[in-house]
């Protein structure tokens, strides 16, 4: 068996995946990934140059890329505007916020609006792809980014915590209903990585040697160090790999 054939079950070459929150940090390093193993590639972002950017960085490289500007924050309307774009084999969310507080001082805003992105914009955005590969017959895989805050807890991040467990549980009852489709779903959980997210956290010393302190591997994570982990998901080598989370966090959960 040569290298390609040995190879094969991880190629993505004639899939076409979506990844929501895919103009910068994890969600931009998915795109490129998916590219680099062979998939055509649609980016949703809220409108902007951001978007049209990464798509022509992609297309520069020779890779099939487009442009799917929505506001997920109205996600109401994604079902329709999602025919435009026909039935994927892949869908990724990875589009998530943070609003960090102590538990006494949660604000309603603050907690509507990680739940809206991280928990309801999941919900229907994969629920809306889903049912186009029920009625297309089309075997596919839907991921979530969640965190290894979906399996452990956190000082202030009872929010975030609350929206990634929530997100873990998802997954398991969604992998039951499709599985039946040959539709896998899975979540992909990092640890910190080193992203426009994290960046005013990890610059505070004290807390990124506290971080460093927790990930056995002794590093921050980088976003492709997620990417290569939805590559996986995302192919047929994982095609019996449904309702599990792949915690990429380092260590940190062993204990």
């Amino acid at each position: 068996m040569n290298v390609e054939q040995n190879l094969s079950p991880f190629s993505l070459a004639g899939k076409r995946a979506l990844v929501t929150g895919a103009t910068k940090g994890i969600g931009k390093a998915i795109a490129h990934a998916l590219c680099e193993m062979g998939a055509e590639v649609v980016l949703l972002a809220r409108p902007s140059e951001t978007l049209d950017s990464c798509v022509n960085e992609l297309k520069n490289l020779g890779y099939v890329a487009k442009a799917f500007g929505f506001d997920l924050s109205d996600t109401q309307l994604f079902e329709s505007e999602l025919e435009g774009f026909g039935t994927f084999d892949i869908v990724i969310h990875s589009a998530g916020m943070a609003r960090h507080a102590p538990f006494l001082e949660v604000t309603k805003p603050q907690f509507d609006d990680v739940m809206s992105l991280n928990l309801d914009a999941a919900f229907w955005v994969s629920q809306a792809c889903a049912k186009k590969m029920v009625v297309d017959k089309k075997p596919g895989a839907i991921i979530f980014i969640s965190s290894q805050m979906g399996h452990v807890g956190g000082k202030l991040r009872t929010v975030y915590c609350a929206s990634k467990h929530a997100l873990e549980g998802l997954t398991k009852a969604m992998a039951i209903e499709l599985g039946p489709h040959q539709i896998r779903v899975n979540t992909v959980a990092p640890t910190f990585i080193e992203t426009e997210l994290t960046r005013n956290a990890l610059a505070d010393q004290a807390f990124r040697d506290d971080v460093l302190s927790r990930i056995k591997i002794g590093r921050i994570g980088l976003p492709e160090d997620v990417a290569y982990a939805c590559c996986y998901l995302a192919s047929d080598a994982a095609s019996l790999v449904t309702g599990t989370s792949l915690v990429v966090d380092g260590g940190w959960t062993a204990e």
